[in-house]
């Protein structure tokens, strides 16, 4: 399950891009914390922290509860971060408000595993991944940090769908008006010039 994140923050009296470039002068990002049926709330955050969080890879999946200082931690879910088109510093996050049992989408990447249990990875055959990620619906307290997913048995042709993948308890797929494909195992290129091709002096 992704790890309960802290971020303490400071509410933002001025809006406008002058005061978003003098809050990033002083290695804070500007923020805003919205949803939940409640008004927006502008916000700051230290960048080094978010930085730091962001490179856990995580981030997006992640629980973080926001502390202002006035009252309890804000429950949020990160739902977008922009970032700088030169320097990849993040210059703005938007954190959606959510309950501890709010149900939340999520994108949950990928892991594959077992590689060695694949006879259509033993005989040269190579993992196409289709989809990096799931687009999955579960409960705000049980979001994963990833989706293991077995190679195990598959031979070279065989396609992986969303239906044979086992999803932690309480998570479904956000997509389920078709049994999409995730992966495939295909022959190598080698091989298949070499099949398709007659020998030299045959």
């Amino acid at each position: 399950m992704s790890e309960l994140l802290t971020l303490s923050a400071a509410t933002r009296d001025k809006a406008g891009k002058g005061a978003s470039r003098a809050i990033r002068r002083e290695g804070r990002v500007p923020a805003v914390i919205y949803g939940n049926k409640q008004d927006p709330l502008a916000i700051h955050v230290e960048l080094k922290l978010l930085t730091k969080y962001m490179s856990n890879g995580h981030f997006m999946n992640s629980v973080v509860m926001i502390d202002t200082g006035n009252g309890a931690p804000i429950r949020t879910l990160p739902k977008d971060v922009q970032f700088h088109p030169v320097t990849d510093r993040p210059l703005h996050v938007d954190f959606l408000r959510i309950g501890e049992h709010t149900e939340v989408h999520v994108n949950v990447p990928v892991h594959f595993t077992d590689e060695e249990l694949s006879p259509g990875i033993k005989r040269g055959g190579v993992l196409n991944v289709v989809r990096h990620e799931l687009e999955l619906i579960c409960d705000a307290a049980e979001i994963p940090d990833e989706i293991a997913i077995s190679l195990k048995g598959y031979e070279v042709g065989d396609s992986i769908h969303v239906s044979a993948v086992a999803l932690p308890r309480g998570a479904k797929s956000a997509i389920d008006d078709r049994d999409f494909t995730i992966a495939t195992i295909v022959a190598p290129s080698a091989l298949k010039s070499s099949e398709g091709e007659t020998v030299e002096g045959e």
